[in-house]
């Protein structure tokens, strides 16, 4: 299995997202719902940014494992952030742990009013894709 990332002429290229992949037929899409950076009781595990940033990426880790699936399994992340949040202390948090060989992953951020838990400033969602017969041996 082979997704690819093109990198189109005319757009421009950012080491930090890529605008279009292509998942071949052969492989498992994974849907990661929205993490918040909370512990296993749900509570916020900072009112910093950064912290609720780690712990949030921490918990999507968690989740797509129990999928089959890896942070370099993530075709797209969704991260929505609390309109009096500062995304650069966010991205510079995590950054590190999302790097990886080749073409990142696409990305699609925005700011918003407020999340659904009560005081937290980061969303996390993704999309993965894994191949079919190791999905189906780790389920």
């Amino acid at each position: 299995m082979s997704i690819t990332f093109p990198q189109p002429h005319g757009l421009v290229h950012s080491p930090a997202f890529s605008h279009v992949a292509v998942v071949p037929p052969s492989a498992t899409t994974v849907y990661l719902g929205g993490q918040n950076g909370v512990d296993d009781n749900g509570r916020l595990v900072s009112d910093e940014i950064a912290g609720q940033a780690v712990r949030a990426l921490e918990n999507a880790e968690v989740a797509l494992q129990a999928a089959g699936a890896t942070l370099n399994d993530v075709v797209q992340w969704l991260i929505l952030f609390d309109e009096h949040a500062d995304p650069t202390q966010a991205y510079a948090a995590i950054a590190p742990k999302l790097a990886r060989d080749g073409a990142p992953p696409l990305v699609t951020a925005a700011r918003v009013a407020g999340l659904g838990v009560p005081g937290a400033l980061i969303e996390i969602g993704a999309v993965a894709a894994i191949d079919a017969a190791a999905a189906a041996s780790s389920v």
